[in-house]
């Protein structure tokens, strides 16, 4: 059954005038999910809040409730609830030392549950887009049965940099280079600056490798927590596409805004309402600063709806996303036609910084993984 503790008070702890902590406090959204009226909570600042995220499966699979008319909730809720939740899982197994085990488990994720309102200390490996170090905190969710994943990987096909990054963490990786660019060995200060090329051309924290994994690992229908430049964000798998869920508090109002596609690298999406269909909404990376933009979105729209009025009558239906790599295509080729060709060493000049996502939309890049995003 959903977890349900009594509601505690609206109001919290007052903290001194002048405090430059950041509201402890969230603005529910109700969504119309599988034909339920859920909840799913949105944040103002995309802070490392692995708390949201795994909040916001319990309330997607319904083992938590709310009240109908709740409109903001504080993390004191949100981690009473979640304590309840902890408390009512059984173990699977009967026998004298599982029940033992599994109730230390438990004590220890209750422990490190105020530590989910921050951040927790996760630390991937390039190996696998499951594999993380183990830390005391990861105890969270497998307790709960929620797979975390990352997109984080070294191509196997990159030889010398598959053999710099080998099975180390991000940590040990970061130590390795500093470790290996201060050796007298020659072969050292090579491997350690192979190992830096790869965290700097992998900035974003997201390569094709690492979503063609994801693809294949993540099951469909799967909600999971996908963790990404300190970031936790709810996943799920919906007709064989990964979506994210929308939490910025941007759109809480936005009823058709739920979810949003992940399907490249450089950030470039499009957003779907509850059932996952295309959305209307211009990204919220991209703040159409011209005329000439927000005139290309429009085309871009006309030109959708006009194509699904063309497919009514005849099988096979795109899906929306399916239709939205199309327009993609159709841009990209407008472009081509419209503006000379430019030289390579200008284009790859246009580098991502650490951690931001990209604002413009621009044709996808040459993928350097042999698996083909259709």
């Amino acid at each position: 059954g959903a977890c349900a503790p009594q509601e505690t008070t609206e109001a919290t702890a007052s903290r001194p005038p002048g405090s430059e902590l950041e509201p402890d406090y969230y603005f529910v959204k109700w969504i119309s999910w599988k034909g339920e009226r859920t909840p799913i909570i949105t944040q103002s600042a995309n802070g490392p809040c692995p708390l949201l995220a795994i909040m916001n499966i319990l309330f997607l699979r319904w083992k938590v409730k709310l009240p109908p008319q709740k409109e903001v909730i504080t993390s004191e809720e949100l981690m009473a609830y979640l304590g309840e939740c902890f408390l009512s899982i059984k173990p699977q197994e009967n026998s004298e030392a599982l029940q033992l085990n599994f109730q230390q488990n438990v004590n220890d994720a209750m422990t490190v549950l105020p530590k989910l309102s921050t951040g927790l200390d996760v630390n991937v490996k390039f190996t696998g887009v499951s594999d993380f170090e183990y830390t005391p905190e990861c105890i969270v969710f497998d307790l709960l049965n929620i797979p975390l994943y990352h997109g984080w990987l070294v191509d196997l096909q990159g030889g010398e940099m598959v053999r710099a990054v080998g099975k180390l963490s991000y940590n040990q990786l970061v130590e390795k280079i500093i470790t290996c660019k201060h050796s007298s060995d020659p072969n050292l200060v090579t491997e350690g600056l192979i190992a830096e090329q790869f965290l700097e051309s992998t900035a974003t924290q997201l390569t094709y490798h690492g979503l063609c994994e994801l693809m294949t690992t993540v099951k469909e229908e799967e909600l999971s927590v996908f963790f990404r430049n300190n970031h936790f964000s709810t996943m799920i798998k919906h007709k064989g596409y990964l979506y994210l869920l929308v939490t910025d508090q941007g759109f809480l109002q936005e009823e058709t805004v739920v979810w949003e596609s992940l399907h490249n690298v450089d950030g470039d999406s499009c957003f779907c309402d509850s059932n996952f269909h295309l959305s209307y909404h211009q990204s919220k990376e991209a703040s159409f600063s011209n005329q000439e933009q927000q005139q290309l979105l429009d085309q871009d729209y006309l030109i959708a709806l006009s194509l699904q009025q063309q497919q009514q009558d005849g099988p096979p239906v795109m899906s929306d996303l399916e239709l939205a790599r199309q327009l993609q295509e159709e841009e990209y080729q407008q472009q081509q036609q419209q503006q000379p060709p430019q030289p390579s060493p200008e284009r790859q000049g246009r580098r991502q910084t650490p951690g931001r996502p990209v604002a413009e939309r621009r044709p996808r890049q040459k993928q350097e993984s042999d698996c083909v995003l259709l």
